[in-house]
């Protein structure tokens, strides 16, 4: 199952990439434009143009990465060898006339295979590999110009080329994860949300269906044996009174199905509560009696999410309308780890209807949802 924290996840970060893929294109493509309108400048301009037509090759092969993960350590050392490779063949063929050198424009060029690189691995990767790239910078411009002051200062320009870039991209790391938890949450309080108005609209489904039949068929049946139309010891008479007691009765005082599961939840939210973790039921409708193997998968999946849970309060609610039956539990605490609920009922016949989801998150709230049809467990 997907949770929300991976959704936010995918959609933050498929900002992020997109923002790369950009990236890829407008910079390569600056450096190719210049390349074209400054050919005098190098040596041999084709080789200029194929290195930035390879860069921008390299960035339809690297760029959809982002989305399956990041780079591989494989890919990785693809991104660096291109990055070198552009930076060195640049100086190689660029003619130095005392000015700027073409290395700066390389690095500026390339400079999007070392933000793939940061958004991929820690900094103990992309900084060894960033200092490498700017060594072989350095190398290219003081071969070019020598050591000189316009040397040093093509140097240094090249170092506050790759340290803004790069320092930028890392600094947005922490933000991606704080946009992700907020989203998150976010998600999560609105899976809840809808969880409890489901809830609400079930509870005020049943009781004005209870309520539409005591007030079209026992109210009547009052007026008639107060007006003396109805015989009170008539057995039919009695027999609707008795039915209609029942489903005023069931109305008033129901506070829990009754039956073999809610026996079995009985006993797991009792040993739950015993570890500190209260359990509140609310129960509408009757959930009837399923069969074990239903039974058996409710208990379990129950009993595998209140296992993972810490000492705090949750609610279980239980809806019955008709042939369908939904059970939810939601809490307000961190799980310390996030169970298949699914493999619970890998047995199950296909007539069951068996559905169970997990939302959670890793810092905050989250809620079951478990529903099966009362007549399909055969």
């Amino acid at each position: 199952m997907v949770t929300p924290r991976e959704v936010a996840r995918d959609t933050v970060e498929s900002g992020l990439a997109r923002l790369v893929r950009v990236l890829a294109v407008v910079m390569p493509s600056l450096a190719l434009v210049q390349a074209l309108a400054n050919s005098r400048d190098y040596s041999q301009p084709v080789v200029a143009i194929v290195i930035w037509l390879a860069v921008i090759g390299a960035g339809a092969w690297l760029v959809p990465r982002l989305r399956q993960g990041g780079l591989t350590a494989s890919e990785t050392a693809a991104a660096v060898a291109v990055a070198v490779a552009a930076v060195a063949a640049t100086g190689a063929v660029h003619r130095a006339h005392g000015t700027t050198g073409g290395a700066d424009l390389a690095i500026l060029g390339t400079a999007w295979l070392l933000v793939l690189i940061v958004v991929s691995h820690p900094a103990s990767v992309w900084v060894p590999v960033a200092l490498l790239v700017f060594a072989v910078q350095s190398s290219v411009i003081i071969g070019e110009q020598g050591l000189g002051l316009l040397g040093l200062s093509q140097v240094g320009v090249g170092g506050y080329i790759i340290a803004t870039v790069l320092i930028a991209f890392a600094a947005l790391r922490p933000t991606v994860d704080m946009q992700v938890d907020l989203a998150a949450r976010q998600a999560a309080l609105a899976s809840k949300s809808a969880a409890e108005r489901a809830a609400a609209a079930a509870i005020k489904q049943e009781r004005d269906s209870r309520l539409a039949v005591l007030e079209s068929e026992a109210l009547p049946l009052l007026r008639g044996i107060a007006d003396g139309t109805l015989d009170p010891a008539d057995e039919g008479v009695r027999e609707q009174c008795a039915r209609h007691a029942t489903v005023l009765r069931r109305a008033l005082t129901e506070s829990a199905p009754a039956g073999e599961l809610m026996a079995g939840l009985e006993r797991t939210l009792r040993s739950a509560a015993e570890r500190g973790l209260p359990v509140t039921v609310q129960a509408i409708g009757d959930l009837g009696s399923p069969r074990p193997p239903v039974a058996g998968a409710v208990l379990a999946t129950v009993e595998a999410v209140l296992g993972e849970l810490p000492p705090r309060p949750a609610v279980l609610t239980a809806l019955a309308a008709g042939d369908d039956v939904e059970l939810y539990l939601t809490f307000s605490a961190p799980m310390r780890a996030v169970p298949d609920v699914m493999r619970f009922g890998l047995g199950l016949p296909a007539a069951a209807h068996w559905r169970a989801a997990l939302s959670a998150t890793e810092t905050d709230e989250g809620f079951l949802e478990v529903s099966w049809r009362k007549d399909g467990a055969a």
